[in-house]
């Protein structure tokens, strides 16, 4: 019996990410950095209009519908500002004035405003650092569901806040980013794929999972080793740099996830996708492959790979 990799590769080469297919990824990134950063800026704008009027910095002291954006233009972010007591909060806004405001004279206006986005940007970096993986789900969410409709599957999926399942409905264009679960049935057998699951006897969150399952019953059958039918990773940053450290990464968890499952005598498939697949990475996976301790991978920024792999997941 074919190997399951083997539809969509022929060789380790073959996964390795691309120059053109790495310059969409930053693109990729880059655009959805400037989305994320538009309200930032509007917020900005808008304190800037609201001091305009303020003829001195102390004047500022007795604006305090302002005390957020006063707050955040002294260095505070908004968790550090939930453990602070009042009047610690109004002493760091008579420090931002003393300090820096008061100094830069007629120009304390876009002093405050230049600080208030320093902040916001340093927020911003934060988030960013996590949305390689956010993207690499949706990317990954918008492939399988597409794989079910092609494939004239239907299925319901798992809204990530609610904890609701809904049926998938035709008007629904942009569920990806709202999605945690994904509910079909193969041959007559209910499945159910989660994200980011913590599995009891592995004792970690595995970016993946694939269950014998209805959503009913999911809670009680995700403590039952025998349910599983798969289990992935996903990487999504597209950084050759850091390309090495994600494949380390991947391969411990799934050292783990496998350790655990030779434990309870079971040996559910293993499977891996990522965005930023070096050679000398591509020549382990493929090694991984064939020694059958890795039963499929894709590379994300490859539609053919990855909607293989898909496929392959839906009809297990």
């Amino acid at each position: 019996m074919e190997r399951p990799y083997r539809q969509h590769l022929s060789e380790s080469a073959e996964l390795i990410t691309s120059y053109e297919e790495r310059r969409a990824g930053f693109l990729s990134l880059a655009l959805e950095r400037n989305r994320r950063a538009t309200p930032l800026v509007a917020e900005a704008r808008a304190l800037k209009s609201a001091v305009s009027r303020v003829s001195k910095p102390a004047d500022l002291l007795t604006m305090t519908q302002l005390q957020p954006a006063l707050l955040t233009a002294g260095g505070l972010s908004d968790k550090a500002v939930n453990h602070l007591l009042a009047e610690d909060k109004a002493k760091a806004i008579r420090e931002l004035i003393e300090m820096f405001l008061e100094p830069a004279g007629s120009a304390f206006t876009d002093e405050l405003v230049y600080r208030f986005l320093l902040t916001r940007g340093d927020t911003l970096g934060g988030s960013m650092r996590n949305i390689g993986g956010a993207l690499a789900q949706q990317k990954w969410t918008n492939a399988l569901l597409a794989s079910l409709s092609v494939l004239g599957i239907p299925y319901t999926w798992l809204h990530a806040r609610s904890k609701i399942w809904l049926e998938a409905d035709s008007e629904d264009t942009d569920i990806a980013p709202h999605l945690r679960g994904v509910h079909w049935l193969s041959n007559g057998e209910p499945r159910c794929l989660l994200y980011n699951h913590t599995v009891s006897f592995v004792r970690k969150n595995v970016d993946m999972i694939l269950l014998h399952t209805t959503p009913e019953g999911f809670g009680e059958d995700s403590k039952r080793a025998e349910c599983y039918l798969a289990l992935g990773e996903l990487k999504g940053g597209i950084d050759p740099a850091g390309a090495d450290e994600h494949w380390k990464t991947a391969r411990t968890a799934l050292s783990r996830i496998r350790q655990a499952f030779v434990r309870q005598q079971l040996a559910p498939q293993m499977f891996f996708a990522g965005a930023a697949i070096e050679r000398a990475m591509a020549e382990e996976i493929w090694e991984e492959l064939e020694a059958e301790t890795l039963s499929n991978v894709a590379n994300l920024t490859s539609s053919t790979q990855l909607t293989s792999l898909c496929f392959w997941l839906i009809g297990l």
